[in-house]
């Protein structure tokens, strides 16, 4: 199954954002292997930075480190997915700003939606940043559900447990890209969230 293959965006509606930097993960994957599906924020401004690109793309670069931070015995992104990691991101087109409007998180939602339909086995969700957390929650209501993760500053809520649909979520700070490096106290934090998550599915 290629995610790619299975998702798209009928008409572009978000202001905010880089539709040319739109990208849902284009990989054959098996669906029942995926355990954990790591969601961060959105596309990168330059897709050569995206997870799944060729050479040592950023996000892949800084999410190895991550799991290295966690415990893992891992040197490449293609050793954290055989762990049974899914990653993707919140928004599937690149920000313009530093922020992203709710509604542009709402309205991609719809997508990561389809996108985590696809994986039947999963036991957590690892939600990076508060793109990810608002995300998930507008997926709840909208099934009128209640939230999955309340408010609150990250720091606060964290080692609260929560689920969706009966999986783990974990919500946590953003793994992907150069914000990694910034705060040594949040990366102590992303590194035991994603160690949370290992436990779960017993890596």
């Amino acid at each position: 199954m290629n995610p790619s293959r299975c998702i798209a965006c009928p008409s572009f509606p978000c202001t905010d954002v880089d539709h040319s930097g739109f990208g849902v993960p284009n990989l054959e994957i098996a669906p029942h292997r995926i355990k954990i599906i790591l969601i961060s924020e959105a596309a990168p401004a330059n897709p050569d930075d995206h997870y799944y690109a060729p050479g040592h793309p950023l996000f892949a670069e800084t999410t190895v480190q991550a799991f290295g931070d966690a415990g893992a015995d891992v040197d490449s992104l293609r050793e954290v997915m055989d762990l049974g990691v899914y990653l993707t991101t919140a928004v599937k087109c690149a920000k313009t700003a530093y922020g992203i409007a709710t509604n542009t998180v709402k309205q991609c939602s719809q997508l990561l939606e389809q996108e985590l339909a696809l994986f039947p086995n999963v036991k957590a969700y690892l939600l990076m940043g508060s793109v990810a957390i608002k995300a998930l929650n507008a997926i709840a209501r909208r099934q009128g559900k209640p939230r999955p993760v309340p408010a609150g500053s990250t720091y606060k809520i964290r080692d609260g447990e929560f689920r969706y649909q009966g999986i783990r979520v974990l919500p946590s700070y953003l793994q992907a890209g150069p914000a990694f490096f910034i705060e040594k106290s949040k990366r102590r934090m992303i590194a035991e969230d994603i160690r949370t998550g290992l436990e779960l599915i017993g890596s």
